[in-house]
């Protein structure tokens, strides 16, 4: 596994039909809407409205003010009680609750005593000289990481065995996707990299049920990730180099169909990484 694990573009904001304004008015900047020329009954001074995404960024800037009041894990209330409070619309707040639930400040829990929960603190993993920021299901991932590490061997053995120059041609495109987040210095990207060049691994072995086994593992291990941190031994940005040049060493040999090397590497790879059942309990 690679330096470690580090999500998709915000959903864009459901568009609400203005209780005034002209149809069709495009946004300024400062999140204002230009609404032409001033009408009977209203100022020249009267201020512009703001767009949906304006007023879903405003009620996120509220609850995030209630949340930073309270504990970790305290319930703030149901999504009306807060919708309410925020006075903004249905759709704006959904908007708003996926601003929040993508910055990591809220959960939602369902049924009697449910509602919006401030969230609690994220569990982390230490693998190597880097650390996933999860979220709850800490212990699925260790043990998934433990598994996928078992299987990495088989899938290498089998890469050996069945690699054809197109397969090698697509592994080293993803060795170049890594080399550039390692000079850009972007570890989430990162690991994206890394786990899609152990995906496509996995995907030359002929044996399905391990490749899709490893891809599930893999698609488990991503899923709850939230980011990726550094620890006090290494500078991230070296283990991540570091990390790069061994994953490109491991497609040269596959190439060279050298078994030893390759064995050698992925053995280097997997023990390079600190259990990751030692992990830290939350930050």
């Amino acid at each position: 596994m690679s330096a470690t694990p580090d999500r998709a573009p915000r959903p864009k904001a459901p568009t609400e039909s203005p209780a005034h304004g002209r149809a069709g008015a495009e946004p300024r900047r400062g999140g204002l809407v230009d609404e032409g020329p001033p009408r009977a009954g209203r100022g020249l001074d009267a201020p512009a409205r703001q767009t949906p995404s304006g007023r879903a960024e405003h009620a996120a800037e509220k609850v995030t003010e209630l949340i930073e009041s309270v504990p970790p894990g305290s319930r703030l209330g149901t999504k009306e009680t807060l919708r309410t409070l925020c006075g903004v619309s249905v759709g704006t707040f959904n908007e708003a609750l996926r601003l929040l639930q993508a910055r990591g400040l809220v959960t939602v829990k369902p049924g009697p005593g449910g509602g919006l929960f401030s969230a609690e603190q994220s569990p982390m993993v230490r693998l190597g000289n880097s650390v996933l920021a999860l979220d709850a299901r800490a212990n699925d991932v260790a043990d998934a990481v433990r598994i996928r590490d078992a299987l990495d061997p088989l899938l290498i053995e089998d890469a050996l065995w069945h690699a054809s120059p197109a397969d090698v041609a697509r592994l080293r495109r993803h060795i170049t996707a890594m080399e550039h987040a390692v000079e850009a210095a972007d570890p989430v990207a990162f690991v994206h990299a890394n786990w899609r060049l152990h995906a496509a691994i996995a995907a030359i072995s002929p044996n399905a049920l391990l490749s899709s086994l490893y891809t599930h593992l893999l698609d488990l291990i991503e899923s709850h990730t939230l980011t990726v941190l550094p620890t006090d031994e290494q500078p991230l940005s070296e283990y991540v180099a570091h990390r790069h040049e061994l994953h490109r060493d491991l497609v040269d040999a596959l190439d060279r169909r050298d078994r030893d090397e390759a064995l050698r590497l992925i053995h280097e790879h997997n023990t390079g990484l600190r259990a990751a059942g030692d992990h830290a309990a939350e930050h």
